[in-house]
């Protein structure tokens, strides 16, 4: 089944250039372009694409508020963020606001079908360059903040390797401990975040600048 998607973006070059890479992929299919927040309001009245591609500099709303409205409405809907914006207080924004994903207008087409597979598998995607901006930032936060949700430093390393969403064995690798031991340190982690699963440790770590 191949993967519906709808871009919105209120430059037409870009958004037709986006349309037309896509239609070129056999897993993916564009069903709609929006040029603005009321028009993907309005559009997606009409049907809900599996996956929005969303713009943060929209000229009606803003995409980090478009988001967070259109979760409320779509909970199902996955959004990945497609935007020049490399500041990393714009992707925390977006995070915390539920978004799924976060690239760059410069991502190539291998990329953008990894990360609508990676969000349709319940998983968050970053791209590298900016989740390495993320990784450096974290290196120089305190592990503890003013709600005083404090990690210990292996739930940190823990917590570290669920960003650069390494699998279990990989960070038992890592880490040199054992699976069991990894898994130990994600439970803690969550009970202390109150998340569900490690998207949801990724969103409230950042939430919480923990990241």
């Amino acid at each position: 089944m191949k993967i519906k998607i709808a871009i919105t973006d209120d430059h037409v070059m870009v958004l037709k250039g986006i349309e037309t890479m896509m239609n070129t992929t056999s897993e993916v299919s564009v069903v709609a372009t929006f040029t603005n927040a009321q028009d993907t309001i309005d559009g997606l009245k009409k049907g809900t694409p599996h996956v929005l591609l969303l713009d943060i500099n929209l000229p009606d709303i803003n995409g980090i508020d478009l988001s967070k409205k259109l979760l409320k409405v779509y909970p199902e809907l996955k959004i990945i963020a497609l935007t020049n914006f490399e500041d990393i207080s714009f992707v925390k924004r977006m995070l915390k606001n539920g978004v799924h994903g976060y690239l760059l207008k410069n991502v190539d087409k291998s990329e953008l079908v990894e990360a609508l597979q990676t969000v349709l598998s319940g998983n968050l995607y970053i791209q590298k360059s900016i989740n390495d901006k993320l990784l450096n930032q974290m290196s120089s936060k305190p592990i503890s903040n003013g709600l005083n949700i404090k990690l210990t430093r292996r739930e940190h390393d823990v917590l570290v390797g669920i960003s650069e969403e390494l699998t279990t064995q990989q960070i038992s690798e890592k880490l040199f401990i054992s699976p069991k031991t990894v898994e130990t340190h994600r439970m803690n982690i969550m009970s202390k975040l109150g998340a569900k699963n490690s998207v949801g440790i990724i969103k409230i770590a950042i939430e919480k600048q923990l990241l």
